[in-house]
């Protein structure tokens, strides 16, 4: 079937608003920045406070920008399922209290419509079994999407991948295309599971099954889908998503010489289904993979400006790094499609484990289409900030998760931003 560019559409960022259970309870195997602030107190306000100025930074720059709010926490349902009592392990304790949907890119994965069958944009919520904080989270992730990109003509929201096949979202989802509302070809990256790479500390949490379900689910062309193994290195180094050591726009793929399993093949299938690809491959040598996943240079967000040029928006961490910077100053004077690196202040969320990337969802598509209550602009975002900085909880500190004075404070901070935007049937 001949794809064609539709008018109207463009790439809205969507960003998970940090809630207010915002805690380093280090439940994300494989996550080594999780890992590492285990146990550290947490500042829940000032980490939604940064997300939203990242936010306003897109919005000034794109003209555009979408956000979902917390999900509801602690979850009184996972609680009563695992019968706490207190005796348990603090681990799962936790669980019921993580604040992880404020990582969108693990929302869903998102088919625009110039690559579907129907020509709709379908959307399909992530299931994420492989951690049970992230196991929880779909079926109020799903309501989100329901209630966002309600116009049934325009949008298909599904069902997530039955749970057999982890799925973890666009997180390990990549569209390359000429413009964003021109056809494009969708680029999945999976992991293989321990059993079949000969074990290893970390598991592999994308399935091939589950990537090609989506595809499949989606109505894509089967030529213009690509499947690649990740490079288990990459895992076991602390690359728990592909969006960690890649990301692409439009024509170009920003990645790590060591992203993937067969670095040439993968590369020539991309090519093959996507000749006009600019690769923009950092080596080894220049910036090791160990620095790239501590800095998060690739969970970057890789916008296209106004004028046609791309930006590559990074955590702070990377201009601190002397390795890491020097190469975004060789990236920059290249005369390459790159043509900026902005640095941002995300450092709460850093230390949980996500960086620029990974607190948001790309959604290709007509903003008129959108539910109105969840597309930023500046009167909303001065609401968000005043429920923020009135409710949020200053700091949490580990003893904290689990007491009756904190879930009061949660429940309390969420519903007053759910009245700020019109969205109490969230509630």
């Amino acid at each position: 079937m001949e794809r064609r560019a539709m008018s109207g559409l463009v790439e809205i960022n969507f960003d998970g608003i940090v809630g207010p259970s915002h805690n380093y309870a280090g439940l994300s195997l494989g996550n080594i920045a999780s890992a590492s602030h285990r146990g550290d107190p947490s500042f829940p306000r000032a980490a939604a406070l940064q997300g939203l100025a990242k936010m306003r930074g897109n919005l000034a720059r794109l003209g555009v920008q979408g956000f979902f709010v917390p999900l509801p926490r602690p979850n009184t349902a996972l609680i009563e399922r695992l019968a706490l009592d207190g005796s348990e392990d603090p681990a799962l304790r936790a669980a019921p209290w993580s604040a992880s949907s404020m990582w969108t890119a693990n929302a869903a994965t998102v088919s625009p419509a110039p690559d579907t069958a129907d020509g709709r944009c379908h959307l399909t919520p992530a299931n994420l079994v492989t951690m049970l904080h992230r196991a929880q989270e779909w079926p109020d992730t799903k309501r989100q999407l329901d209630l966002a990109f309600a116009d049934r003509a325009h949008f298909a929201v599904h069902d997530p991948v039955p749970p057999t096949f982890g799925d973890e979202g666009a997180a390990n989802h990549m569209r390359l295309c000429e413009s964003h509302g021109g056809p494009g070809v969708e680029v999945f990256v999976y992991g293989r599971p321990l059993s079949e790479r000969g074990g290893g500390r970390f598991p592999a949490r994308q399935h091939e099954q589950a990537s090609r379900l989506v595809a499949r689910a989606h109505g894509l062309d089967a030529a213009r889908c690509v499947f690649i193994e990740q490079n288990p290195e990459a895992i076991e180094a602390g690359a728990f998503h592909n969006d960690v050591v890649a990301v692409a726009n439009e024509r170009v793929l920003f990645v790590h010489e060591r992203a993937f399993a067969n670095r040439e093949n993968a590369y020539e299938a991309i090519r093959a289904a996507f000749p006009a690809l600019e690769l923009v491959e950092v080596p080894a040598s220049e910036v090791s993979l160990a620095e790239a996943i501590r800095t998060y240079l690739f969970n970057a967000q890789l916008p296209t400006l106004p004028d046609g040029t791309m930006a590559l928006v990074v955590p702070e961490e990377c201009r601190e790094s002397a390795s890491v910077w020097r190469y975004c100053e060789r990236l920059m004077a290249s005369n390459g499609p790159i043509r900026e690196v902005i640095p941002v202040d995300v450092r709460q969320s850093m230390a949980n484990g996500g960086g620029p990337a990974c607190l948001r969802l790309r959604v290709v598509c007509d903003p008129a289409r959108i539910d109105p209550r969840f597309l930023l602009d500046e009167a909303k975002a001065e609401r968000i900030e005043r429920v923020i900085a009135h409710t949020w909880p200053e700091q949490i500190d580990p003893g904290d998760i689990g007491s009756e004075a904190l879930a009061q404070q949660v429940v309390a901070a969420r519903d007053a931003l759910l009245d700020a935007l019109d969205l109490g049937e969230l509630a």
